[in-house]
């Protein structure tokens, strides 16, 4: 695991179950690797308190969203949410 995959599971234990935790700070990391380098676990904690949400799920998934946004290369941040594509999103890997 990563340093930002280390820090970001300690801090998410705190809001939620371990297995939850992992799988999100794992997403993070993935989304680091891919399109932003220098993400910080603060950048990424100091968002989490401000996400107009309640739950952590619903508060990570406005997180991605915002990480996504800053991005100009990320167009499509479902594969980094705690459920990923989700049960009724069209597959991914089927298209024009």
């Amino acid at each position: 695991m990563s340093e930002l995959t280390d820090a970001l599971t300690a801090a998410f234990a705190n809001e939620t179950d371990d297995d939850i935790a992992q799988a999100a700070a794992e997403n993070i990391d993935d989304f680091a690797e891919e399109y932003d380098e220098d993400l910080t676990s603060d950048r990424v904690t100091d968002l989490l308190a401000d996400a107009p949400y309640d739950g952590f799920q619903r508060r990570f998934n406005w997180v991605v969203g915002e990480l996504a946004a800053e991005s100009e290369d990320c167009t499509d941040s479902r594969e980094f949410r705690i459920d990923g594509f989700g049960d009724l999103a069209a597959n991914p890997d089927i298209g024009t």
